[in-house]
């Protein structure tokens, strides 16, 4: 029983954290969430921008994950100025599914997993797009490009709450629904 209580104490900073809505509060504040969950690693060869037959896409369990994300946000009252999305199916399709606001492309946004010869481009064009953002800004994308962006690894729907600060990115939030 002591083990139990101890486990409990030892990990409650960590959900707390976990769930940190009120981080969306603090000035300059920012959503940036890996896409819904979408089954496997990557894209299978083929892979067309365009055509969301040829991508890995998400699962529907990842399509109601992507639901209860949007309305766990909506039943706080949050509200985004711009929902912002990778390109990829998976993404865009989990951005759509939150209702936060009509989506937008931010090819910056695309995952780099196949090609890592873009991370340092496209890791500083997403900085720039959260320098020039207006309002409160989501934006869904990649595990790649947020670790790219943050040093922080995600899980799928993992939506982390950064702030940008001379010209680095802290993390000071997240907020996690499993699927």
């Amino acid at each position: 029983m002591r083990l139990l209580a101890f486990l409990v104490v030892l990990l409650l900073p960590a959900t707390t954290w976990a769930n940190d809505w009120d981080a969306l509060d603090r000035p300059g504040a920012i959503a940036i969430m890996r896409h819904a969950l979408a089954p496997g690693t990557g894209d299978p060869s083929g892979f067309t921008l365009g055509d969301c037959t040829t991508q890995r896409n998400l699962s529907e369990r990842g399509r109601e994950q992507a639901r209860r994300i949007g309305a766990a946000f909506r039943e706080r009252g949050i509200d985004f100025s711009q929902v912002l999305s990778s390109q990829w199916c998976r993404s865009r399709e989990t951005a759509e599914l939150l209702e936060l606001g009509p989506v937008s492309d931010a090819p910056s946004l695309n995952s780099f997993f196949q090609d890592y010869a873009s991370r340092d481009q496209q890791t500083r064009e997403t900085l720039h797009l959260i320098r020039s953002a207006a309002g409160r800004l989501m934006l869904v994308t990649h595990q790649v490009n947020i670790s790219a962006l943050t040093g922080r690894g995600t899980r799928s729907g993992e939506v982390l709450i950064i702030r940008e600060n001379d010209g680095e990115i802290d993390v000071i939030g997240s907020i996690l629904i499993d699927p």
